[in-house]
């Protein structure tokens, strides 16, 4: 930390440090913005993180965070019922709206199964998902969690766990993506799309 900062400035690098993708420098020069543009930056971000954390609240049917419950999303009358997308984070159910391409609803699991870290089924929201499912409306399932080790054991258990109720369950396609040259891809996306292949 800064030797010369006081310990009002040392508290905010050290929570700005703490956000994904911010180290100890990359904290000071946001603070160190922050500073100088106190009436452009600072005070509108202090009054929007605390109004934030005043009014934001998990979805209690899919767990996203929103400033209503039922969220935005579960509330929309346009939305189709039947069909739910089930994602690791908000970040990844925000991608998917950015898209446009998705009008079911979602279920925000929270994480992944990972037996390294110590995180089991109970840690996840997977119960409230069977919960839905078994609830009859729900015609399919779509599992659009990470390709990796992880997010595949996840989508293996939600499967196990929601089969047999009459219900399709499907998974993002995996493959080369949109514009993507062959040269720069990883020998798994490769082999994804291979097995993926369809009629041209």
């Amino acid at each position: 930390m800064a030797a010369s900062a006081g310990p009002e400035i040392e508290r905010l690098i050290s929570l700005l440090a703490k956000l994904p993708g911010l180290g100890p420098r990359s904290a000071r020069r946001a603070a160190l913005a922050l500073l100088k543009r106190r009436e452009q930056l600072l005070e509108p971000l202090a009054a929007s993180l605390a109004e934030t954390a005043a009014k934001v609240v998990s979805c209690s049917v899919c767990g996203t965070p929103d400033t209503r419950d039922p969220c935005s999303i579960c509330s929309d009358p346009n939305r189709d019922n039947a069909l739910i997308c089930v994602v690791e984070e908000a970040g990844s159910l925000w991608a998917m709206e950015r898209s446009g391409a998705f009008r079911g609803k979602y279920h925000v699991l929270g994480g992944l199964l990972s037996a390294l870290d110590g995180i089991g089924p109970e840690a996840l929201r997977a119960s409230e998902l069977v919960g839905r499912v078994k609830g009859g409306e729900v015609r399919e399932v779509v599992l659009a969690l990470p390709a990796t080790i992880d997010g595949q054991t996840t989508a293996h258990y939600l499967a196990d766990r929601i089969a047999g109720d009459g219900v399709e369950i499907t998974s993002l396609a995996r493959g080369v993506p949109v514009g993507g040259d062959l040269d720069w891809l990883d020998d798994g996306t490769i082999v994804q799309a291979l097995r993926a292949r369809r009629p041209a």
